[in-house]
């Protein structure tokens, strides 16, 4: 492998824990929401989630800033 083929993968593995990452807060919304409206409500678990998603979608700006920087190189 040369290096010039380095930064494309990179920007690959990049992109794919992206859509990883938006998957997952995706499901999460999902969960959240069936909690919410489920006759049983755990608070506990709601707040984790809801922090769980927070942290995703914190990851979520962080990959997106690194694959589309706002300043260019």
């Amino acid at each position: 492998m040369n290096d010039c083929d380095e930064p494309d993968d990179e920007v690959t593995s990049l992109s794919a824990r992206l859509a990883a990452l938006r998957t997952e807060h995706r499901d999460l919304d999902a969960v959240i929401g069936q909690l919410i409206s489920a006759p049983i409500n755990d608070e506990l678990l709601l707040r984790r989630l809801k922090k769980r998603k927070l942290l995703l979608k914190d990851r979520i700006a962080i990959f997106e800033r690194i694959l589309d920087p706002d300043v260019p190189a």
